[in-house]
């Protein structure tokens, strides 16, 4: 089905169960089918799932401009709004991390129990002086180019990166890899641009403090997409109520590579996450055994 936002755009909604609300927000350039196996898990745990198409992507209006967070919040209000959800956990993947901060800080927690902020951008992309192990701007601007060019060739090497086939010992399926591929084909080609822009340009330093609920960070510390130190271990250092779980050896597309995981440790967290702070430490031990970098102390929530 399909609600219409404020400005008159119309966003695709896929909403289904009747238990607890969790929102699913996509990551560029894809849609919210890219949650299958999360939606999947979810109903099945007796959760009400609600995905959405970003505007620009999907089966969601292809606007001619409007791809910048405060909008790209104000749809989400508009979801929430219209689906007449109350105490939802919020899911941002990726791009899609990006607006659960600006939601939080544009409109508030009121509506909202818990986050999840899964492989996403959250706090700040971009390399600059504030922001030494951030992305270099060279990076984004080659991305724009390379999708002026030829936005399908891109599509299909970027997948890869995505998902690790050029270094993970069980990369995923060229099924999946060809499903990816129709997901970002499928997107406005003005917004797969302005998009690049908006995560990878935006600063969302100043919404961490709207971050008062308890709040999961998972990340893959492989992701050559989203590297980890620029966002995940700055956004648990900046929440004071998060807990941050890094898988070892995973890509960006941890929602596919780790599916399982993945949706163990949501469901937990859902639920409460009673022992999520024991299997962070025996993450980090296994981490520190393997060589690999250790985070030691960061913020928990309580």
């Amino acid at each position: 089905m399909h609600i219409r936002a404020s400005d008159g755009a119309y966003l695709h909604v896929r909403d289904m169960g009747t238990g607890r609300p969790v929102i699913l927000i996509h990551g560029w350039p894809l849609n919210g089918d890219m949650f299958e196996y999360q939606m999947l898990a979810l109903a099945e745990a007796g959760y009400r799932v609600i995905t959405y198409d970003r505007r620009g992507f999907g089966r969601s209006s292809h606007m001619a401009g409007g791809y910048d967070y405060d909008r790209f919040a104000d749809d989400l209000a508009d979801v929430i709004a219209a689906q007449e959800i109350d105490k939802a956990a919020l899911v941002g993947f990726s791009m899609g991390g990006g607006e659960v901060a600006r939601y939080l800080s544009r409109h508030g927690s009121g509506r909202v129990d818990r986050v999840a902020l899964i492989s996403a951008v959250t706090p700040y992309l971009l390399k600059d002086e504030s922001n030494p192990h951030g992305v270099d701007e060279s990076v984004l601007d080659d991305m724009q180019e390379r999708i002026r060019a030829d936005r399908f060739a891109f599509l299909q090497e970027f997948g890869k990166t995505f998902y690790g086939v050029h270094f993970m010992s069980r990369p995923v399926s060229q099924a999946l890899l060809d499903w990816t591929f129709s997901m970002g084909a499928m997107a406005s080609p003005k917004a797969t641009l302005d998009c690049v822009d908006a995560f990878g340009r935006t600063d969302f330093r100043p919404d961490m403090a709207a971050f008062n609920v308890p709040t999961l960070i998972v990340h893959g510390i492989e992701d050559k997409t989203v590297p980890i130190e620029p966002s995940a271990r700055a956004a648990a250092r900046a929440i004071p109520q998060a807990l941050l779980l890094e898988y070892e050896g995973e890509p960006h597309g941890l929602f596919a590579t780790a599916p399982e995981k993945l949706n163990d440790d949501l469901i937990s967290f859902l639920d409460g996450g009673v022992d999520l702070e024991s299997r962070r430490r025996r993450m980090e031990e296994d981490i520190y055994e393997a060589g690999g970098p250790f985070m030691g102390s960061v913020p928990l929530y309580p």
